[in-house]
């Protein structure tokens, strides 16, 4: 799944230095090529949509028409080592191409300093405005609130979340609306990544979110999020994944791939009481229709439906 910088402890590389492989490609071609880097990736992969920069620059609009741009960091070992991970990726990608997925670029690669990749990334974040009234805004930016924006002030650091990605952004819009319909009361969010769900359902009206991810980088993320927002006591962190035997709750939210979606389809309606809504996006147009029948199958009604590019999101309720 499209994501930024995440993982464990980076081995060392030579001399500080890191080889940078990227790859332009079409939003459908994203998943997929974003899982091949990361077959050599130590530190995952990061993904930069196609967008255009306004505000003079303070700004970014995205544009669904042009490529997104993937990027992985490889230790520069040894030359051997390079040219194994270079090679892996191109032959794979080669084998991706003849599926006649939208355009792939070819790779292209680069060789950065260590402190280089531990910040470079955030060159490609920018203030968004997302919905009626959410802002997000890296937290090296500076953004001067205005009437009922909802701001959310996000250093995305390892972990997964910026509100670049489609899928999250169609979870935030959809969020948004639902709590202009009434109160999420308590939340829960699966596979929390950077805590940018978490963070802004309290800041929207829920009493309290639980956020849950495999991730332990995403754990430390989404608590330095909180904190960083003034919504630390509200917004709780912990590794793992459902059953969170804490509910039931008013609310899920699940940003969460689609063959995920559908192995805890039965586990988000646990979650829930009955009347309780989901909220759920990363769900790639192709598999919309299983990923619902599971849904469905689980005792979900469809409420909503948001698309983004060929990205789908629900708003569900669980039928009592």
């Amino acid at each position: 799944m499209p994501k930024p910088p995440r993982g464990g402890a980076r081995p060392a590389s030579r001399a500080g230095k890191w080889v940078e492989l990227s790859v332009e490609a079409d939003p459908e071609a994203v998943e997929a090529v974003s899982e091949i880097l990361s077959r050599v990736a130590p530190g995952g992969v990061s993904v930069e949509p196609g967008f255009e920069l306004v505000d003079e620059g303070l700004g970014a609009r995205i544009d669904s028409n042009r490529p997104a741009t993937i990027r992985a960091h490889v230790p520069a070992l040894d030359d051997a080592s390079i040219r194994r991970a270079t090679e892996t990726v191109e032959s794979a990608l080669g084998h991706l191409q003849a599926f006649g997925l939208r355009p792939i670029g070819e790779l292209r690669t680069r060789v950065v300093d260590e402190d280089d990749w531990a910040e470079a990334w955030k060159q490609h974040f920018h203030v968004q405005h997302l919905g009626r009234r959410l802002v997000i805004k890296p937290s090296w930016l500076r953004y001067r609130r205005a009437g009922d924006e909802v701001v959310i002030d996000l250093d995305p650091g390892m972990a997964f979340g910026t509100g670049l990605h489609p899928t999250t952004r169609l979870c935030l819009q959809a969020l948004e609306d639902r709590a202009d319909r009434g109160p999420l009361g308590r939340v829960l969010d699966v596979g929390c990544g950077s805590g940018i769900l978490s963070i802004a359902a309290v800041k929207l009206g829920a009493t309290r979110a639980l956020a849950v991810d495999i991730d332990p980088i995403a754990i430390e993320a989404t608590d330095a999020n909180a904190r960083h927002n003034r919504v630390g006591r509200r917004v709780r962190a912990l590794a793992g994944s459902i059953p969170s035997e804490a509910g039931p709750f008013d609310t899920v939210l699940a940003n969460l791939i689609a063959g995920i979606l559908i192995e805890l389809a039965p586990h988000l309606a646990e979650e829930l009481g009955p009347g309780g809504t989901l909220v759920t996006s990363g769900i790639f147009i192709d598999r919309e229709a299983e990923t619902w029948s599971a849904l469905e199958g689980a005792g979900f009604e469809l409420l909503r439906r948001w698309h983004e590019s060929d990205w789908v999101a629900f708003e569900a309720v669980r039928a009592g």
